[in-house]
């Protein structure tokens, strides 16, 4: 029993996760770099957050159908993508999520309604390194 429940919960993971598309635009002259794994990337609200130097990677724009992704399924998305960039962490810019009415109106017109995510994918230099 225990075993399906785990199956269950990982399976709704990864299909709340892939149910979120991530774009991202590179920006600056940040050296390409190799993948990080997303557990690695870390997600901080503002710019004033991050502890040490950093150089920016890429901005990203996130969205996916509001009543199939969750606000943390769009975050673990974009760690995702950032790392795949290289990038060690994520500066978070805005989450918009539908309005009631937006919600409701994408129901009986079966339209859907998005949440939207924007972020800075940055790299964040050790604190020895200049």
């Amino acid at each position: 029993m225990k075993k399906y429940f785990l199956a269950v919960v990982t399976l709704s993971l990864i299909f709340t996760v892939s149910c979120v598309s991530v774009n991202a635009t590179r920006i600056g002259t940040a050296p390409v770099r190799p993948p990080i794994p997303a557990e690695q990337v870390v997600i901080y609200r503002t710019a004033d957050q991050v502890p040490s130097k950093y150089e920016e990677i890429a901005l990203l724009n996130a969205k996916g159908e509001s009543s199939w992704t969750t606000e943390s399924g769009m975050y673990e998305a974009m760690k995702k993508k950032a790392g795949q960039l290289g990038a060690n962490a994520i500066i978070l810019d805005a989450v918009s999520e539908p309005s009631a009415g937006a919600k409701i109106a994408g129901a009986f017109l079966g339209t859907g309604a998005e949440r939207k995510g924007k972020a800075i994918a940055i790299f964040i230099f050790p604190k020895e390194q200049k």
